[in-house]
């Protein structure tokens, strides 16, 4: 049940239109707070990571992606800048701080099991929650509750990541093993060279997350929230309290703030008190448009490491990982790659595909060096709060930390334990 807002009520700015801030908008709605989103850009717009991510709601995306041993594939990364995983050379000497973190925090088995429970805890039950999100704003149709597949040739390689699925069971996930039989009656268009596949039942997707997001935003601005198309540039701060949210057109008078920005939050989170470790892991997409062919059930290849999903628009693979920064410009050959994986995976689909059965995109992960997002009070003032650096489970995540970060404006209980996202864990 929402409670209204008073006319003297606490106002609070959710600076930020992705999923996250879209979700504390309609947390902080539900607290009887008066809340304006502030984004220069649309929401769901082809300028956010929401609109362009994976599709996922994957309740199993607990392991983050530095593991034990990767530092020894380094050398590869930087010589290869088409691998799932590349970094750029010009970009190095800023990135290699964060770099070292990141690896470290991967460094031994047990900190990638606490890292997983502490994720396990924003991801659970979140394709419920979306769907429950989803008809709030009339969109139920966009969630899907099929289940994910992560698909292998064999079971011997699926055994090569006996250690990710271990600490998956440790944190309560379960799985249904595939066989070759099987994985013909559920994939049938899938390359038959996948023989061995585990399906995670309780997970989901969404069909169109730029549309989705759009929604969340309207539903909200519907039930009394204002959207402002301005950048936060900073904060007015008096007393250690917060009393305006400047923009480049000119000062919002605010009582709260969150800063739900993505990869564009760390010069905000600073003018907040808080320097934060925060960085770009540059993803991209490509869409067969108006794909004929694709999975019944949403998958990701042992071999491409990219989300295999059928879109509203079509059929869509999303991954890969660049570390260039904000400013770099694309480099298509990676939505390419993407783009031949899925020929390979489904050899039914037209192999002389013109330009306008193409769509690729890049966008930007926010990410923090230990796979955990920023959940928690700005250093300067409680009467901030920072909501980002979800890496590769934003959208999942997005219900749970929305509701998080709400409660924290709202100066209630987030019903989760937040120590392990805390801002304040870097120093």
């Amino acid at each position: 049940m929402r409670a209204e807002p008073t006319p003297g009520g606490a106002h609070l700015v959710v600076i930020g239109a992705g999923i996250i801030g879209a979700a504390t908008a309609l947390a902080a709605l539900d607290r009887g707070l008066r809340v304006t989103i502030l984004d220069p850009g649309p929401p769901g717009g082809e300028q956010a990571a929401s609109y362009g991510n994976g599709c996922w709601l994957s309740v199993m995306s607990v392991i983050p992606p530095a593991v034990p041993g990767l530092w020894k594939q380094v050398p590869a990364f930087l010589r290869d800048p088409l691998g799932p995983l590349a970094i750029r050379w010009s970009y190095l000497p800023r990135a290699l701080p964060w770099l070292w973190a990141y690896l470290r925090s991967g460094w031994t088995e047990a900190r990638v099991l606490a890292t997983a429970r502490a994720l396990h805890n924003l991801l659970a039950d979140a394709p419920a929650l979306h769907r429950a999100l989803a008809e709030r704003a009339g969109v139920g149709e966009l969630i899907r509750r099929d289940g994910l597949m992560y698909v292998y040739p064999s079971r011997a390689e699926f055994e090569r990541e006996a250690m990710g699925f271990r600490i998956r069971r440790a944190v309560g996930l379960r799985w249904k093993e595939i066989g070759p039989e099987e994985m013909r009656q559920l994939q049938p268009e899938l390359d038959p060279r996948y023989g061995f596949g585990a399906l995670f039942e309780e997970a989901g997707h969404c069909t169109d997350p730029g549309a989705y997001v759009a929604a969340l935003v309207d539903r909200a601005v519907a039930e009394g929230a204002t959207l402002r198309r301005a950048k936060a540039t900073g904060f007015r701060l008096e007393g250690g309290r917060l009393k305006a949210v400047r923009t480049g057109e000119g000062e919002i008078l605010a009582d709260r703030a969150v800063i739900a920005a993505g990869a564009h939050s760390k010069p905000l989170s600073a003018a907040a008190g808080s320097r934060v470790p925060l960085e770009t892991e540059r993803g991209y997409h490509a869409v067969i448009l108006g794909a004929q062919t694709g999975p019944r059930i949403p998958i990701m290849p042992s071999d491409g490491k990219m989300g295999i999903t059928a879109t509203r628009a079509g059929l869509r693979a999303s991954g890969q990982v660049e570390i260039a920064g904000l400013a770099a410009a694309p480099n298509w050959k990676r939505a390419e790659i993407l783009r031949d994986h899925l020929l390979r995976a489904f050899p039914k689909l037209p192999r002389d595909l013109p330009p306008e059965k193409l769509a690729f995109w890049m966008g930007h992960r926010p990410s923090m060096p230990d796979g955990l997002p920023c959940l928690g009070h700005a250093a300067a003032t409680p009467d901030i709060v920072l909501a980002f650096g979800h890496g590769h489970v934003g959208l999942v995540a997005g219900p749970r930390s929305g509701e998080a970060a709400a409660a924290l404006a709202a100066g209630g209980e987030p019903g989760i334990d937040l120590r392990p996202y805390d801002p304040r864990r870097f120093g």
